[in-house]
């Protein structure tokens, strides 16, 4: 069974249950005058789903929306659209970024591939090993499998 099959009979079992109980079983909780989920989110929160609002955009060099987007043109757009401010390149994007392991990662921090030292792409860490990312010249803003190990997680503070 689920956890979002469970929430009703843990909820009759227990009669009420917490706003935090109900999410940590994966649930959601409507509330009449309480704020809407996108109102209640983090800036890095906001930033992925704006940035899953552009599947589909295609990519073009040097482009930051709102129809076409580079690498780093979405990530500065989304994070722009959740009101945070972030310089031009991936490059860029890294060294503004607070540093984070692999083990500490969440949804909403950048995802920065590197060779060596040098970061060539970015994008936002959605969760479940995968990314949204305008990936190169011929292609779409996508959700996709996180492909090498050769990454570094940057959170925007």
């Amino acid at each position: 069974m689920s956890a979002l099959n469970r929430v009703p009979s843990l909820m009759a079992r227990a009669g009420t249950a917490s706003a935090l109980t109900i999410a940590a079983v994966g649930g959601s909780l409507v509330v009449p005058g309480a704020a809407s989920d996108a109102e209640a989110a983090t800036p890095a929160t906001k930033a992925l789903q704006v940035a899953a609002s552009k599947k589909g955009s295609p990519y073009k060099w040097g482009a930051a929306g709102p129809h076409r987007f580079d690498c780093s043109g979405l990530t500065l757009y989304s994070f722009k659209k959740a009101g945070k401010s972030l310089p031009r390149t991936a490059a860029q994007q890294y060294n503004k970024t607070r540093h984070i392991s692999v083990g500490n990662r969440k949804a909403g921090d950048l995802v920065f591939f590197h060779s060596g030292s040098s970061v060539y792409h970015v994008g936002i860490y959605a969760g479940k090993g995968k990314i949204w990312h305008s990936p190169k010249s011929g292609e779409v803003v996508k959700l996709q499998k996180i492909w090498t190990k050769s990454v570094w997680y940057g959170r925007v503070k």
